[in-house]
């Protein structure tokens, strides 16, 4: 059991019933899920509800993954996770943790280990719609929906999707949002990747985490985002490639980057940056010049990598932006 485990375990129990704070108010539908071709297991969330990923959504790699949701009780999410990490299997965990809470008939709970064993919990109180389904290594559940075929739909749509587990999330979601989703409408989403097996830092293996706090259509907002991370996910994995001398690799991975955020300087600064470091000066130069002429502001940005020591120190390379 990790150490942070250890330490929610020994200081979260549930308390006796209390009055519900606004933030457990999170009546929603999401999905959580194991990937094991991409060594990675995740959730994605919707809900008519403030920043619906504070309270939803708890992942820690190499051990699960869980969303709790109706009249949340955050509890069942580090408690959840804690119990997993000490081996324990998701229904042996949410039947536990039930039989603790007073309050389960209002709560609507999932959880999946690495392992892909999943359970989940709907109580007889949530307010209908509600659902859920499970396959291998995956769970879907919702409840206030306006439609009983929201659960359907997303376990249908995560398995048709190709892609990465992102992909495949952000389609279940898109999919339950297509049925009626919510019946009081959109406002918040959130998902949250995590790898397979357990890091060796306590720090990694968290791959992506995104919310969507507060917009009128969050699911697409949310699949927007997730695009961007993919593309910044290039640019990270472009510079790992020339750490390893991949340079044909490396230029390919930043041409797709590019190509995935268009009008964006960033990437495209980046890309000119890494062919001049590569000798193609005159190549990257020109992609510096439409960016320059577009910002003055990054004009400096070149002296200052130099000066950084993350470029060598090039008089004339200074003088051929000055031009610009």
């Amino acid at each position: 059991m990790s150490l942070i485990c250890l330490i929610l375990w020994g200081q979260l129990a549930f308390q006796p019933e209390g009055s519900f704070r606004p933030s457990e108010l999170a009546h929603t539908y999401s999905i959580v899920a194991v990937d094991p071709e991409t060594g990675q297991m995740g959730g994605a969330v919707q809900s008519h509800w403030f920043s619906v990923g504070s309270s939803v959504l708890w992942a820690e790699p190499g051990v699960g993954v869980v969303a709790t949701q109706s009249l949340t009780r955050i509890d069942y999410g580090p408690l959840g996770l804690a119990k997993m990490a000490a081996g324990t299997s998701p229904a042996e965990a949410l039947k536990g943790l039930v039989a603790a809470d007073p309050g389960e008939a209002l709560r609507q709970v999932a959880m999946v280990r690495h392992d892909g064993s999943v359970a989940a919990h709907t109580g007889k109180n949530c307010i209908a719609q509600v659902c859920d389904q499970q396959a291998a290594g995956v769970s879907v559940q919702a409840n206030l929906m306006l439609k009983s075929t929201v659960c359907a739909a997303m376990l249908k749509a995560y398995h048709a999707t190709k892609g990465s587990l992102a992909d495949r999330l952000t389609a279940a979601l898109a999919a339950a949002q297509a049925e009626g989703g919510d019946l009081r409408g959109q406002q918040s989403a959130a998902m949250v990747i995590v790898d397979l097996k357990k890091p060796e830092r306590a720090w990694e293996g968290r791959v992506l985490d995104l919310r969507v706090e507060d917009h009128p259509d969050p699911v697409a907002e949310l699949k927007r985002l997730v695009a961007v991370h993919q593309a910044y996910q290039r640019m990270n994995e472009s510079d790992h490639a020339l750490e390893k001398g991949e340079t044909e690799r490396a230029l390919a991975l930043l041409k797709e980057a590019v190509a995935a955020l268009p009008g964006r300087l960033e990437p495209r600064f980046w890309q000119a940056f890494n062919l001049i470091k590569l000798g193609k000066q005159e190549e990257g130069l020109a992609i510096w010049r439409d960016i320059m002429v577009q910002d003055a502001n990054w004009k400096v940005l070149p002296e200052r990598l130099m000066n950084s020591g993350l470029m060598d120190h090039d008089p004339e390379l200074l003088k051929k932006i000055a031009t610009f």
